[in-house]
């Protein structure tokens, strides 16, 4: 059995501590001047070392260093987000928008959104509304693949019957006024020798956040500007269809849930499962 003795400089009074070979124990007398207290603890060798050693005078405790900081998590997380978006990207990349897709790039472009989408977490527009603001860019829709300006929805058709060349489509979206502009990029063939002709087609809208993540717009009027070699004529307003003559699939609003968006990367799927890809401009 060991046995070590500590001595204090202040008073001829001793505090022991005796150890054994398989326990350990503490124990002191009542010292009458500036005593120095060591809490009670009773614990094996083999298990873990823990104490707290307390002076009365001074107030200071020694205790176990803190374990070590966990792993970056949010470092690891977007270190994923970025990988996944360039997954999307590269998925989307080469399709002209969706025009060029077939049933299985649909099927990888759908895939590639979906691990983004499990990642990303749900979307809260109340929070990110900021994230909203801005002209974002069109880089896929999956319902161009059937070759129509509307995609699911009725529309003129592109490079059949009419020759029509779809050019950039983006979304001008303020936050403040409310204002959702679809804003397309045409080109209109014309008779020969004439070129074709350039335009501007803005289909103006507002919008209202219903829910976390949904968006409703609500169509109000069509502009068309001519631009390239006819970019001095003035815009032109299309008239409305009044609403009794109006289809009854034609309707003024539509819906759409934003399911991934963060600074620079937005998507969307719409009320008739059109998966959409913006990325901002």
């Amino acid at each position: 059995m060991a046995s070590l003795v500590l001595q204090s400089s202040l008073t001829p009074n001793f505090l022991s501590l005796t150890s054994s070979p398989t326990s350990t124990s503490y124990s002191y007398f009542h010292l009458p001047l500036n005593p120095i207290r060591l809490k009670r603890h009773s614990f094996t060798r083999r298990r873990r070392r823990s104490f707290v050693l307390r002076c009365a005078t001074g107030g200071v405790s020694v205790r176990e260093p803190p374990p070590p900081p966990p792993p970056d998590l949010e470092g690891s997380k977007s270190e994923l987000i970025e990988s996944l978006k360039f997954k999307l990207l590269s998925a989307v990349s080469g399709l002209n928008r969706g025009l060029a897709a077939d049933e299985d790039d649909l099927r990888k472009a759908d895939s590639a959104a979906k691990e983004l989408e499990a990642v990303g977490g749900p979307v809260d527009i109340s929070v990110d509304l900021d994230q909203l603001q801005g002209r974002w860019k069109l880089i896929y829709s999956s319902a161009f693949s059937s070759r129509t300006l509307g995609g699911s929805r009725p529309g003129p058709p592109i490079g059949r019957l009419l020759p029509i060349t779809l050019g950039q489509v983006f979304q001008r979206i303020d936050i403040l006024s409310k204002d959702f502009d679809n804003i397309v990029e045409l080109q209109l063939g014309a008779p020969w020798p004439l070129p074709p002709v350039e335009v501007t087609a803005t289909l103006a809208h507002k919008f209202e956040i219903i829910g976390s993540a949904k968006i409703k717009i609500i169509f109000e009027k069509t502009t068309v500007k001519t631009t390239g070699n006819l970019s001095q004529l003035p815009p032109l307003e299309i008239p409305r269809i009044p609403d009794q003559f109006r289809p009854p699939s034609n309707t003024r609003s539509g819906e759409f849930e934003v399911t991934y968006l963060d600074a620079d990367t937005r998507i969307t799927r719409g009320d008739r499962d059109e998966l959409r890809v913006f990325v901002i401009s």
